[in-house]
């Protein structure tokens, strides 16, 4: 609904063209604004004219206009003095009037854009309320996500809403306190690349005059055809969001489509998860190893399993490389410089990383 200080200023506005007094009351008689610091209003009179079929009349010296809402009177305008009280009133009444078509349609658009993420409409109802609010449906769209401490600050969704000002087919919404929704309309050119660069737009502009950004995320889901669809791209950057804090914590953007094997590995039950390690470790874990093996083994895998270009970013002889992971081999089993060995001991090593964000999530 419209809130009071907006109603205020309308007829802040209207006071000054009309030199007339104004009052704007519910149908409780209660006061929601007034150009008046006293008033005398008698709440008989109100329930009297609001049952009435007249849509203005005279009472005790001062013209009452009705205000609707879906044919219901939803408030009731008070004009007194001024040489045309008629005429002040109608425009009064008429303003109010469209502020509360205004501010229903954008409340509206709303709650069918949050129903529409979390699917809990109906196929054709998805269609058919977005025909009445005016929304295409037949058009590409793709959801992003931006979760930070600062999500919950009132700025950061109005900086956020200020970004896509210019397109009024963008939704920016919440479905909960630490993260705010966009969903962003694309052009049928606008690839991967334009995809990344609006995220980037996000958080540059998040982190103009900003003491502490570095906590800022947005994921995004793939771009969708059909309105239906959009609830899919918010399902996909939601995981992505997810995702990303588990296997990609130092980026503040990640897609979807970036995911790769961290997507399966999330999906897994925990109990797989323990019995796959122990089947590859035994009765170790990668968090047995010291921070020299780690570096060396995240190092090998960083430049694709060289050994002469690893021993060179190591700052290390070629020899002392080839001891370590022959170290590392008679530990575990596995010949790291196989493919086939390395490949199970990546994942193992996204497993247990895994599993561990996941007993962060219970405590």
């Amino acid at each position: 609904m419209i809130s009071n200080l907006v109603l205020q200023d309308t007829i802040n506005g209207i006071k000054n063209i009309g030199r007339c007094e104004l009052t704007i009351v519910d149908l409780d008689g209660k006061v929601v604004a007034s150009t008046e610091d006293e008033n005398t209003i008698d709440r008989n009179d109100i329930v009297s004219f609001a049952q009435s079929q007249a849509d203005s009349q005279e009472i005790r010296g001062s013209m009452y206009f009705k205000v609707y809402d879906d044919y219901q009177v939803e408030y009731v305008v008070i004009v007194t003095g001024g040489e045309d009280m008629s005429m002040i009133g109608k425009l009064a009444a008429f303003q109010i009037q469209n502020l509360v078509i205004a501010y229903k349609e954008h409340f509206d658009k709303d709650n069918f854009v949050k129903n529409l993420l979390l699917d809990n409409l109906l196929l054709v109802d998805v269609y058919n309320r977005a025909m009445k609010l005016h929304i295409a449906t037949n058009v590409r769209r793709v959801v992003y996500i931006l979760e930070s401490e600062q999500s919950k600050d009132y700025s950061t969704l109005e900086a956020v809403k200020n970004l896509f000002s210019k397109s009024k087919n963008d939704f920016i919404t919440a479905v909960d306190e630490n993260s705010i929704i966009i969903i962003k309309e694309l052009k049928d050119e606008d690839g991967p690349e334009e995809l990344h660069a609006i995220a980037e737009s996000i958080i540059q502009t998040l982190s103009k005059g900003a003491e502490d950004y570095d906590s800022v995320h947005v994921a995004y889901g793939n771009a969708v055809a059909e309105i239906r669809e959009v609830s899919h791209s918010y399902k996909e950057a939601r995981m992505a969001l997810d995702v990303g804090k588990i296997f990609f914590g130092e980026q503040n953007i990640i897609a979807y489509s970036q995911l790769g094997i961290g997507r399966l590995i999330y999906q897994l039950p925990i109990p797989l998860c323990k019995m796959f390690i122990k089947e590859i470790f035994t009765d170790k874990s990668p968090d047995d190893f010291d921070d020299e093996t780690l570096v060396t083994i995240n190092k090998f895998f960083e430049n694709s399993l060289n050994v002469s270009e690893t021993s060179r970013q190591l700052y290390i002889h070629r020899n002392t490389l080839v001891y370590r992971l022959d170290k590392l081999q008679k530990s575990t089993g596995l010949d790291l410089r196989v493919f086939d060995d390395a490949i199970t001991f990546k994942i193992a090593l996204m497993v247990v990383r895994y599993m561990k964000y996941m007993e962060t999530l219970e405590y």
